[in-house]
């Protein structure tokens, strides 16, 4: 997927809840995206960090950026929202 049909779907689900990320070699991953810092760079990039379902209770704590991860775009295959 390109940056901007990912931007596009992240801004029309602005409730922040998570979403189910399809990738074309990997399992699905449920999780949220995240902005930080440097979200305009990675972006520029298709980049974009994701804190996994597993992690997602202590991010909401915490708000610790730490426990996201860092995924390409160009990976995922469709963004579905739960």
């Amino acid at each position: 997927m390109t940056s901007e049909q990912i931007e596009k779907f992240l801004e029309k689900n602005t409730e922040n809840a998570p979403v189910k990320v399809s990738f074309k070699t990997r399992n699905p991953v449920v999780g949220l995206f995240i902005t930080t810092g440097d979200y305009t760079e990675l972006k520029a990039k298709n980049f974009w960090r994701i804190v996994g379902e597993a992690n997602l209770e202590r991010y909401y704590k915490s708000k610790d950026q730490s426990l996201a991860r860092i995924f390409s775009g160009t990976d995922m295959t469709k963004l579905s929202a739960l």
